[in-house]
């Protein structure tokens, strides 16, 4: 048996806000919220039921006091499913989302920053 991945901490300095903009972001919902740390996640079945299919990890984010200063590591592709991927980089850059230059050159994939400055890439071709 193997891991299954179920969740990506991110450290911040406002948790509320940032899983404000990646609800937006994601369609998901907060899922629990309790002194500095919001966890949130896709919306639950309206009739109660699991979901089939792979399950998507929750994202939780925590306050921390430090300030980050270094590029990620680790960063969050997203695939625009009902849009084309100008149109979707219009959307998030109107929810607050910024372009970065991380020497990606002529690529397929727009780099963004959320509004913390963590970057995330918005890829090009839309899945369902």
């Amino acid at each position: 048996m193997a891991s299954r991945f179920t969740e990506l901490a991110i450290d911040c300095a406002d948790p509320a806000a940032l899983a404000r903009f990646w609800c937006s972001v994601l369609d998901y919902e907060v899922r629990d919220q309790d002194d500095g740390i919001v966890t949130i996640g896709p919306s639950a079945a309206p009739d109660g039921e699991n979901h089939r299919g792979p399950v998507p990890p929750v994202l939780t984010f925590a306050r921390v006091p430090e300030g980050k200063t270094v590029k990620n590591r680790l960063h969050i592709d997203v695939n625009p499913t009902d849009r084309e991927q100008d149109e979707e980089v219009r959307r998030l850059l109107d929810l607050g989302a910024r372009h970065a230059d991380v020497g990606q050159g002529d690529e397929s994939w727009v780099v963004l920053t959320d509004p913390e400055g963590n970057e995330f890439c918005v890829l090009s071709s839309r899945r369902p």
